[in-house]
């Protein structure tokens, strides 16, 4: 296998270390989350209710410094629902993960059927996958709403948590790959 990873016009495959080292702290914080689904579920609606905040208070400045533009009233209208909505996420985040955790069920079945339509579409085209992909949705979207409103306590961590750990595997097995490309 003859991998080359340049940056700068540098080979990293010297540097493999130091992927290692990424790959190993997002797979450890991802067992920490793993291991505190309530508690990784509560920030990640405060981190969502921040960022709502914060991206409705952009839009409001931008609303205010562009007036003269025909969409100012949208604009500001759309940066006050942000703020709010940030707002209330903040101040509850505890009802918010049941919100969200109710939202992402809901969007995961929704997902899930149109990949069911686009499964037949595409069939030639490896669609047995996607109707694979789309039933898998369905059941996990069917899972979170049958154990709702709990499920609201652990859902959000446990993808959150997934994905950290997901992409930490990734990141060793990229770089052991960059290892063994290494020249000798």
């Amino acid at each position: 296998m003859s991998m080359r990873l340049e940056i700068d016009g540098k080979d990293m495959a010297d540097k493999w270390w130091q992927f290692a080292l990424l790959g190993i702290g997002l797979l450890l914080i991802g067992l920490y989350v793993l291991s505190h689904l309530t508690a990784a579920t509560i920030a990640t609606a405060i981190f969502f209710g921040i960022a709502l905040l914060v991206g409705g208070g952009i839009q409001i400045w931008q609303a205010f410094s562009t007036r003269q533009w025909g969409g100012f009233l949208l604009n500001l209208l759309l940066g006050v629902f942000y703020a709010v909505c940030g707002a209330v996420l903040i101040a509850n985040p505890l009802a918010a993960s049941y919100a969200l955790t109710l939202a992402f069920a809901a969007v995961l079945i929704a997902s899930g059927i149109m990949r069911f339509m686009l499964a037949w579409r595409y069939w030639q085209a490896f669609g047995w996958l996607l109707l694979l992909s789309g039933a898998v949705a369905i059941l996990a979207g069917g899972v979170i709403l049958s154990g709702w409103p709990s499920s609201g306590l652990w859902v959000l961590g446990l993808v959150l948590g997934v994905d950290i750990v997901m992409y930490g595997v990734w990141w060793l097995a990229f770089a052991f790959a960059l290892r063994r490309a290494r020249p000798a």
